[in-house]
């Protein structure tokens, strides 16, 4: 009961501490909110050109066409050769009746030169089209799919997936350092802002010491203060991010440029990017306080 109490005294004299020295936490809270609507942003932008690349990845297909002469029953087989692979998602078989009629539906041009044809005549020949579970390895799976008995060609993209997949990679990294490294300096320029404010109560922190007060009874007021500075500076960033990407999402009914750009739904995105913000705020704020009052007051 006693630590209960003592805790419950040093949150309390926190809470209390943030609003008596309040141009000082302002300072604070408009350090923390200012950087975390820059990580906000910089989260939004990556999560969703992430998304992007996952969306176009998954897009790719491999067109396997098989000879004309080929039988139904070697058709078949050819699509337990392509299941057996390791790398296949999915294989969905398209006849040369089915691309033909595709194609007569798609333009007069086409119906009028096809409308005759039989099967025997058509030049177009039955496809598997194939999805692959990891694109990085679409080349070799490719390759794997073309040696296939009863096989002619195989075609994705080739050349442009891969140019695409590097792309898509580098994207990927440059976004994630780019989100740690702006926590990095979030947590140092709050450390900075913060140690300026218990500088200020210098004076504070030494009567505690001649009274008697050890190093952690005096850390923890200021460590608690940290987290309120950190709870209240995370409030219009959440709130930013919250209704202003709602309103982005509904105003682009979910897509930008072109309807092949798709953005992530905001829920349940909006509430892990609240949860992270908050989380981001409270620990910068704690270890900015802790820092500071550590190493800069040599407490």
């Amino acid at each position: 009961m006693k630590a209960f109490r003592i805790l419950s005294r040093n949150i309390r004299d926190s809470f209390k501490s943030v609003f008596r020295n309040f141009s000082l936490s302002l300072a604070s809270i408009s350090c923390i909110t200012i950087t975390l609507i820059v990580v906000a942003l910089s989260i939004v932008l990556s999560y969703n050109v992430n998304n992007f690349a996952t969306l176009v990845e998954k897009d790719v297909t491999v067109v396997a066409f098989i000879k004309l002469e080929t039988t139904n029953e070697e058709v078949t087989q050819v699509e337990n050769d392509i299941r057996r692979l390791n790398n296949i998602e999915s294989v969905t078989f398209k006849s040369k009746g089915d691309i033909s009629k595709e194609m007569m539906d798609s333009s007069d041009t086409f119906k009028n030169v096809m409308a005759d044809w039989t099967d025997a005549d058509s030049p177009i020949q039955d496809t598997y089209l194939i999805k692959v579970k990891d694109i990085k390895n679409i080349k070799q799976t490719a390759n794997d799919i073309k040696n296939i008995t009863n096989i002619e060609s195989v075609k994705y993209g080739e050349g442009m997936v891969e140019q695409l997949v590097t792309v898509f990679e580098t994207i990927k990294k440059v976004s994630i350092a780019a989100v740690v490294a702006l926590i990095i300096v979030t947590a140092f320029l709050i450390s900075n802002t913060i140690k300026i404010t218990i500088f200020s109560r210098k004076r504070e922190i030494q009567i505690m010491r001649l009274v008697g007060a050890s190093n952690i009874n005096i850390k923890i007021p200021f460590i608690f203060e940290g987290l309120f500075l950190g709870i209240l500076g995370s409030i219009i960033p959440i709130i930013a991010t919250v209704y202003g990407y709602t309103s982005f999402y509904e105003n682009f009914d979910g897509k930008v440029f072109s309807s092949f750009i798709e953005l992530i739904k905001p829920e349940p995105f909006i509430y892990m990017i609240s949860g992270v913000l908050l989380g981001i705020g409270i620990l910068v704020g704690m270890f900015g306080s802790y820092r500071a009052v550590r190493k800069h007051l040599k407490i």
